[in-house]
């Protein structure tokens, strides 16, 4: 495991005070990075990436710099508009409606919120997706 503190401390804390509006959501270290989850499924992910040494991730964002990125779940249709947008999207290297996303200095936290709000819904049970907004 990675040390967690290759994520900025500023971008940590905006995805904490999202994250804790999502019933149940709970964050832990991953095997890179940290992750927010519901039960056992992942609503999001974020590490930094570097070029050549994070594999796939690197490739798939087509990295030529150390990047922010984020991990989450999309609806299918949201999927494909997302992927097919472009940067700062891309289409993740594992899992099915998976995107990744570099969070740049200038990132939309209101979009971010809403992104991660759907893949919340997109993986906890009904009865918690019921209590959102």
């Amino acid at each position: 495991m990675t040390d967690r503190a290759d994520v900025p401390p500023e971008v940590l804390a905006a995805l904490r005070g999202i994250c804790a509006g999502l019933p149940e959501s709970y964050e832990e270290p991953a095997w890179v990075g940290t992750r927010w989850r519901i039960r056992q499924r992942t609503v999001l992910h974020v590490f930094t990436a570097h070029p050549g040494s994070t594999g796939a991730f690197s490739r798939a964002a087509e990295l030529t710099e150390p990047a922010v990125v984020m991990t989450f779940r999309a609806q299918a249709e949201e999927f494909d508009s997302l992927v097919g947008a472009g940067h700062p999207f891309f289409r993740a290297a594992w899992g099915t409606h998976v995107v990744g996303m570099i969070i740049e200095p200038d990132a939309d936290w209101t979009e971010i919120k809403e992104l991660l709000t759907e893949s919340y819904r997109e993986l906890a049970p009904a009865k918690l997706a019921r209590l959102l907004p």
